[in-house]
Parts: structure tokens; C-alpha cells; sequence
């Protein structure tokens, strides 16, 4: 029996992005108002952008069964919307194969048409993913998810050792792109250098990585050119306008602005030995980390006082980065000297209403 035109509703969903993965697909009738089909399925570890190709080509193979002719596609992921529908160049290695194989389930139809819709209006699809997510951690329908992981399109909750209460601020924090002296190694504060190619190319790709997550609900920036040019490729894609907070800034690194490791060692031996130890020591004319920790403390307190319950995205610097890490953490000294974040990565901190906090994901560049 054909099914004639049909409507292919489709979500993904990772807890940790990666991590725990699954799919959701479920096929509506022209009129959106029987359900024909639905399909659901643990993927194992995955990123979520992985899921989300998953349950399109579940919905479009469901669809070939039912005998459709033409399909309109509806998703809550506009990174696959955009490439499916040739408008964005598919460029991450992992997302090639998944669309060429939804690609060629596509040309079996009539006419195929591809639909961004807010995650609101795909909770059928969510819902599904959600289960195969749960079945695969062995939880029933009857019990709360473990906010511990929890995917990253849901509302999080504290870990389950955690006696916190309230709704968290969730900080999604990406370090700007590559620039001219981030290719040297050199050190990098209040200078502006702009981002190269390749660091814009950097922007891009995260910015891919937020598109359609109308869960975010303000994008805060650095005043520094370069925090700002990343900021600006993920707010176009998420329709937000780019906040600037000056306490975002990176650490004035004074008279060793510019300087690499090794020539700022050489210019100042003994002062730059203890400030590799010491977060009280400055740089010449310089801001010590024990300062940039009180400038960083006033922009957590300003951000969770404005933004108190959403989440948002922070795009700034390594330092800053860090620290809000560290504080997240209740961490020692010891992590901004040891702690790694690679340029245009990703890291997630929470803080609570009652001082209780998480850290949720730290140096992710899937999307790079």
C-alpha cells in the first residue's frame, strides 16, 4: 500500500557529546494527524550531530517501507537541514558517510523536502530518542533520568550526589578561533588580533554546532576581537544578538604581550619562574591569575544574576575559560596551570541558585 505524501519527523540526542546516543523517527500521515511509523535506537557513544543523521535516515528508510512518494522532512537540528538541503558544505569526517547514505535514501522518492522546526514542536521525535537513550542505561519509564546524563538538549538537573536545588545558569563556554599568535604560541591578552581563516573556519564550525538550539538564550562575549568574531558566526545561526561583557577579557599579559614561552623566559628568568607557580605574581605591567579569578567571580555572579535558570553561551578566553571552570570545580591553583583547552573548543559549567555547581563537558572539539 502506498503511502503517498508523508511527513518524517527525526531527533537525536548524546549525554556528554559525546556519549550515550540515541535516535528518534516517527512518519505522520500529509495531514500530521496518524501516526504510521516510529523508530528508536541506542547508538552507543556518539555526538549528537551523529544521532541526529541517525534518526533522518530511520525516518526516510520508515517512509520507503510505507511506500511514500514524496516526504517533508521536519527537524529541530539545523546543522542537518542546512546540509541536507545543500545550503552548508558537509566538512566533518563523521558526518560525510551519514549523508551520502541519507542522500541516497532521498532519490528514492518524488520530491523530498527539508523543514527547521524548534525543538517544541519535535517532541514526539525527542521523546523517542529519549527512550532509546534511557533503555540503553537501564532506566524505566517510571524513573527520573540521572542528571548526570543527561542529553544536552535537555533542561539539566544536579547530579544525583549532589543536594542542590534550583535551576542551574548552564555556561557553555567556547574559546574564540585561531589567530595569528595563537599560531606561534605566543602570549595573547589584551592585543586584538583577528581571527585567521582558519580560526574563522573554527567559528564556523561551532557555530554548525549550536544552529537550531532555541534552548540557548544569550550569547556573551569578550570585548576582544577576536571573542567577538566567534561569538558573531554562532549568534547569526542561532537569530541572537552578541552581549558584551568587558570582565570577559582575557589576562592582560603586559610586557610579555606578543612574547612566546621562551622569549619571555629569557627576557624576565626569575619572575617568570614563579608566576609558572604563584597565581599572585604579575607580569611586568601585567594582571596576576589571583586578579583575573576576582574579575572572573563578579562576571559569574553578573551572568547567573541575569541569566538565572537558562543557558547561554560565553565565548571568551582561556584563562577566563578556566577559571570559570575552576570556580566550578572548587578547584585548586594547580588547574590553570594544568588544565588544556584547545582553540575553538567547548566546555560546560553549571551554577546553582543555592552555590552548588557542576562541570559537565571540558575541551570538546567535536564540531571542529
Amino acid at each position: 500500500m502506498s503511502a503517498g505524501r508523508v511527513v518524517v519527523e527525526a531527533d537525536g540526542g548524546s549525554r556528554g557529546n559525546p556519549g550515550p546516543a540515541g535516535y528518534g523517527a516517527v512518519v505522520f500521515d500529509a495531514d500530521h494527524g496518524t501516526v504510521l511509523a516510529e523508530r528508536k535506537e541506542s547508538l552507543g557513544i556518539a555526538t549528537n550531530n551523529v544521532a541526529e543523521y541517525r534518526g533522518l535516515i530511520a525516518g526516510l528508510d520508515a517512509a520507503a517501507e510505507l511506500g511514500a512518494s514524496e516526504v517533508e522532512v521536519r527537524m529541530d537540528s539545523k546543522l542537518v537541514v542546512e546540509q541536507m538541503s545543500g545550503r552548508w558544505k558537509v566538512k566533518h569526517p563523521d558526518m560525510i558517510p551519514l549523508q551520502r547514505q541519507a542522500s541516497t535514501l532521498a532519490r528514492q522518492f518524488d520530491r523530498v523536502s527539508y523543514t527547521w522546526i524548534p525543538r517544541a514542536e519535535n517532541a514526539h521525535a525527542d521523546r523517542l530518542a529519549n527512550e532509546a537513550m534511557d533503555g540503553a542505561a537501564g532506566i524505566s519509564d517510571a524513573e527520573p533520568e540521572p542528571a548526570a546524563v543527561q542529553s544536552e538538549k535537555t533542561t539539566p538537573a544536579a547530579p544525583g550526589w549532589m543536594d542542590t536545588t534550583g535551576a542551574p545558569t548552564r555556561m557553555l563556554l567556547l574559546r574564540h578561533g585561531q589567530t595569528a599568535l595563537s599560531v606561534d604560541r605566543r602570549y595573547s591578552g589584551r592585543g586584538n588580533p583577528a581571527l585567521t581563516e582558519i580560526g574563522q573556519a573554527q567559528a564556523n564550525g561551532a557555530a554548525a554546532r549550536f544552529a537550531g538550539n532555541s534552548g540557548i538564550a544569550a550569547v556573551v562575549s569578550s570585548p576582544l576581537g577576536r571573542a567577538q568574531q566567534t561569538a558573531t558566526a554562532a549568534a547569526k545561526v542561532l537569530g541572537l544578538p552578541v552581549t558584551v561583557h568587558e570582565g570577559l577579557t582575557e589576562t592582560d599579559f603586559g610586557e610579555w604581550e606578543g612574547l612566546t614561552f621562551r622569549e619571555a623566559a629569557d627576557r624576565d628568568p626569575e619572575l617568570h619562574r614563579k608566576w609558572l607557580s604563584d597565581t599572585s605574581v604579575c607580569p611586568p605591567a601585567g594582571e596576576s591569575f589571583d586578579e583575573v579569578r576576582e574579575r572572573i567571580l563578579k562576571v559569574r555572579d553578573d551572568l547567573t544574576a541575569s541569566y538565572a535558570g537558562s543557558t547561554i553561551l560565553v565565548v571568551t578566553h582561556v584563562t577566563p575559560i578556566k577559571t570559570l571552570l575552576q570556580l566550578a570545580l572548587d578547584a585548586g591553583p594547580s588547574l590553570l596551570y594544568r588544565l588544556h583547552l584547545d582553540l575553538a573548543s567547548l566546555s560546560i559549567a553549571e551554577f546553582y541558585p543555592d552555590g552548588g555547581s557542576s562541570v559537565r563537558l571540558v575541551n570538546d572539539t567535536s564540531h571542529l
